[in-house]
């Protein structure tokens, strides 16, 4: 748990979870937003899911809509909340709805109105939430669309300490190779990377990576780091990639990056070639972190 402003987590998991979709998403936060104690991964988890299925709701497209704001509940509040002060996020979509037979079910662990899937997704959302001392209720409405209202207490630390900043990115200078076979998700880094300071090009699997970075060490402008995703279906990964890399350059530096959290190759990445590891979704705060690390390192 670590007292955090919600505004960037809810921008990244929101955009991360619509990339490549036809859905539009628009922040309403005010600039005073209390900050919040919580579980930064879990709470991730659940904006991802409420975002997915709100996409999932307007195959043809629409606009999701998430606000937050500072609300005091007081001793009278229906909600059965305990009185203090919490911030308030909504995710609204305009989607199919749910119907009025299903509301007081879908945060019930395995129930689905879906053909696939098991049900727990929104049954999780409702675990964490509760766990982190708020709490999570619907409104829908067939035809209109759905409104999802997640209630988080406030941290007791509202203002950061006197000569405490929140944390900025760390820059660089650089030539950065990103490796992912999804192209909206090659572009979201690429933009976020390109923030950062860095030049980026891009390679849809192992193969090409390794074409690029040849052609790029014939040209003499090696990069600095290749980025490697670890799974891309019916190509080359980030697993033999890292191993061919090395062949044709052992002072390669390259990082690992996945969605999978738990595969040993995030965890011992070391182990098997990769000098560093980002985890998706992307954040611009880690990227740089670990960027710079790598960068700073081979320069010495």
């Amino acid at each position: 748990m670590e007292t955090v402003s919600i505004v960037n987590l809810l921008n990244e998991s929101a955009n991360f979870a619509l990339t490549g979709s036809n859905v539009a998403c628009k922040f309403s936060i005010p600039d005073d937003i209390w900050q919040v104690e919580i579980d930064k991964g879990q709470i991730n988890q659940v904006i991802n899911n409420l975002v997915i299925n709100a996409d999932q709701a307007m195959p043809e497209g629409g606009t999701l809509l998430i606000i937050a704001e500072n609300v005091k509940i007081g001793d009278d509040n229906t909600l059965l909340l305990k009185p203090g002060e919490y911030v308030k996020i909504i995710v609204e979509d305009q989607g199919i709805g749910i119907p009025e037979k299903h509301l007081n079910k879908i945060f019930d662990p395995y129930f689905t109105t879906k053909t696939k899937g098991s049900g727990l997704g929104l049954a999780t959302t409702y675990s964490i939430i509760k766990n982190h001392g708020g709490l999570i209720t619907v409104d829908s409405e067939l035809g209109v669309g759905s409104k999802f209202f997640i209630y988080l207490p406030a941290s007791l630390k509202k203002d950061l300490e006197k000569g405490e900043k929140e944390e900025k990115p760390l820059t660089g200078k650089g030539r950065i190779l990103i490796m992912d076979d999804d192209e909206q998700l090659r572009e979201v880094a690429g933009d976020m990377i390109e923030q950062l300071g860095y030049e980026t090009e891009f390679a849809k699997d192992g193969n090409e990576a390794i074409d690029l970075y040849k052609n790029a060490m014939d040209l003499s402008r090696t990069f600095d780091v290749v980025i490697m995703d670890l799974t891309i279906p019916g190509g080359m990964g980030g697993k033999n990639a890292i191993k061919e890399l090395l062949k044709i350059d052992p002072d390669a530096k390259a990082i690992v990056s996945s969605g999978y959290s738990n595969d040993p190759i995030m965890s011992e990445f070391e182990k098997y070639g990769f000098v560093g590891v980002v985890a998706k979704p992307y954040k611009i705060e880690e990227m740089g972190k670990a960027l710079h690390k790598v960068v700073m390192e081979s320069e010495k």
